[in-house]
């Protein structure tokens, strides 16, 4: 069975199909984790596909560890440069952030409940959003979030908690819990 460093390694090499199951593996949580760090969905699906540009054009540095700490690494770095680049307060339409294709499944309270998750992550201030968003969207540890953003593990503790807590007061105002 082949890795993602594997498929990385053929995609290099010209390999459409390697390439294809990357993308479609990671593009959608890259997506969503840089749309919500640049304040943009637009924003979002342009550092996506700058990220598999890079991972495709440049040499990877290592092979060890995580792929997906790589591949969320480079997102990261590219939406901080887009959210610093635009320097733009977007208002992210949170109902683009709802699969199709689990919208005839969902009842409308589920997407109200997505929508108001994804509007108090959004208020939050980005120190704390982003760490959030990598933990919570990027499924990664403390120690891949603290190794990605190069903080203490303490601090990203921090962060994660105190942005759980202010987005946890903000849905009980709205009485979602």
């Amino acid at each position: 069975m082949k890795t993602d460093w594997d498929h990385l390694a053929n995609a290099k090499n010209g390999d459409e199909k390697s390439a294809e199951i990357l993308f479609s593996k990671y593009s959608k949580s890259i997506i969503k984790m840089a749309a919500l760090i640049t304040g943009s969905l637009d924003s979002g699906k342009d550092v996506a596909q700058e990220t598999f540009l890079r991972l495709i054009n440049k040499k990877a540095k290592h092979h060890e560890g995580s792929f997906k700490t790589y591949v969320t690494t480079i997102a990261y770095r590219l939406a901080l440069k887009e959210k610093y680049r635009t320097n733009k307060s977007h208002s992210i339409n949170e109902k683009d952030f709802i699969d199709e294709n689990d919208s005839q499944i969902n009842n409308q309270c589920e997407e109200e409940t997505k929508i108001n998750i994804f509007e108090a992550i959004n208020s939050l201030p980005l120190n704390q959003k982003e760490i959030l968003v990598l933990r919570f969207y990027g499924c990664h540890s403390y120690e891949e979030i603290a190794g990605i953003t190069k903080l203490p593990i303490g601090t990203v503790k921090s962060r994660i908690f105190y942005a759980v807590k202010a987005c946890g007061k903000k849905l009980k105002q709205k009485g979602i819990i």
